[in-house]
């Protein structure tokens, strides 16, 4: 599976949103798993939008044919647009969908790793993040990917930010130290977004 993670700065909230739901057209493309997206809890203009493929192939096909049609609804509400491709590595608890509507949050974090310590990073991350987040309540399910470069995405997708504000308040420092993340990772941005319902897909 492919994971693509775009993140923009909205200029037009209105005509950005109207925009958004010209993307209900991708159920019928060929490889298309789900869609989802929201609003930046930290940055009130940011959006972040998670799209799902089967392969590279379907989404490449994709994105030869039909992607700047649905695209064109969006022109020119919004700026600094970057969007990133992960392959699926694992599930962040078990049975990972790309279904948004059983989640309020999705807390995104992108880590670029040292090269040797990527091996360590993945470990950890099934060993000590996976089982911590699988067993806090409210954390519905998630994904980890990777792309070139050393780098990775973390998306988990919780009930509430309250839920999600339990785990991170609770249990993150103990977590770090036992992972040795500061020694992984080179540099760490995340987000915490709340999920509009309409921009699902």
């Amino acid at each position: 599976m492919l994971v693509k993670w775009i993140r923009c700065t909205v200029v037009d909230r209105r005509g950005f949103e109207r925009g958004q739901r010209k993307w209900a057209g991708l159920p019928g493309e060929p490889g298309f798993r789900g869609q989802g997206g929201g609003w930046s809890r930290l940055r009130p203009n940011v959006a972040h939008v998670f799209a799902f493929w089967e392969t590279r192939a379907f989404y490449d096909s994709f994105m030869a044919r039909s992607h700047d049609r649905l695209a064109a609804g969006q022109s020119g509400t919004y700026k600094d647009i970057q969007a990133k491709l992960f392959d699926y590595r694992f599930d962040v608890k078990t049975g990972f969908e790309p279904r948004f509507t059983d989640a309020d949050v999705v807390r995104v974090a992108h880590c670029k790793v040292r090269e040797d310590r990527v091996e360590h990073y993945s470990l950890m991350q099934e060993k000590v993040w996976n089982p911590a987040m699988a067993g806090s309540p409210g954390m519905v399910r998630g994904v980890f990917g990777e792309a070139p470069g050393c780098e990775f995405l973390v998306m988990s997708m919780w009930l509430s930010s309250a839920e999600h504000g339990k785990y991170r308040d609770e249990r993150i420092e103990r977590l770090l130290l036992r992972a040795q993340t500061q020694t992984d990772v080179v540099a760490l941005a995340g987000d915490v977004v709340e999920l509009e319902p309409s921009w699902t897909v």
